[in-house]
């Protein structure tokens, strides 16, 4: 091969090689990354950004205040829903005082015409219905002969003593007493009678006291 033919081949040698280097990206002759390859590594960490975990503080925040609301609303109709169930519970109860207690003068009447034989016949069954329906809105009839004197339930129209009893006690019932539950709607007016008083105890002290004073007495007149 002569010196023309060598010259040109290192020339084409030469310029193959320039070409090659040019196609290659500088990045790649270099071996640093790219911006491409930084941010997939900080994503492969797994450690959220500062945006992101501000983002996540203040939205618990924001839960955390809904939940104490929602349970504050709650609370607060739960209360509402049990004064209104009371509430609605005293009208009723209010509203059957009223109308049982018109009809005690009805019942006396009932009473003083089964003490004296007149409620027979038809009467008869509809006192009982009467008396029946009554009982059933829950009214109760108290006051028997023999019961011990409760001021809470019995009214006292006239006192009287006896030695047979040892305690106040009801002797006869004027008009019987009615209740509703634990609330009295009219007490048992009655006649009571009280034990005797224990006259001869009482008495003693009053003796012993003026024989003392009659000894002093006579003990000064025998001293002057």
């Amino acid at each position: 091969m002569t010196s023309e033919h060598q010259q040109e081949a290192g020339e084409f040698l030469e310029g193959e090689g320039r070409g090659s280097q040019e196609a290659v990206p500088a990045s790649a002759r270099t071996g640093s990354a790219g911006p491409e390859q930084t941010d997939g590594s900080a994503a492969a960490s797994g450690e959220p950004g500062p945006d992101l975990a501000a983002d996540l503080a203040a939205t618990q925040a924001t839960v955390a205040a809904l939940t104490n609301d929602l349970q504050r609303l709650q609370a607060e109709y739960v209360n509402y829903k049990r004064r209104v169930d009371r509430d609605r519970d005293l009208v009723k109860q209010n509203a059957a005082f009223s109308v049982l207690a018109a009809l005690l003068p009805v019942l006396d009447d009932l009473d003083r015409a089964r003490e004296h034989g007149e409620l027979e016949g038809g009467f008869k069954a509809v006192a009982d219905s009467l008396e029946r329906i009554v009982a059933a809105h829950g009214l109760v009839k108290f006051g028997r002969p023999g019961d011990e004197f409760d001021p809470r339930f019995h009214e006292a129209l006239m006192h009287a003593h006896s030695s047979e009893v040892t305690t106040t006690t009801c002797r006869d019932i004027i008009s019987a007493g009615y209740q509703i539950g634990e609330r009295v709607v009219r007490p048992a007016r009655v006649t009571v009678v009280d034990p005797e008083p224990e006259t001869g105890q009482a008495a003693q002290p009053q003796t012993a006291e003026a024989t003392a004073d009659a000894q002093t007495g006579q003990t000064n007149e025998n001293d002057q």
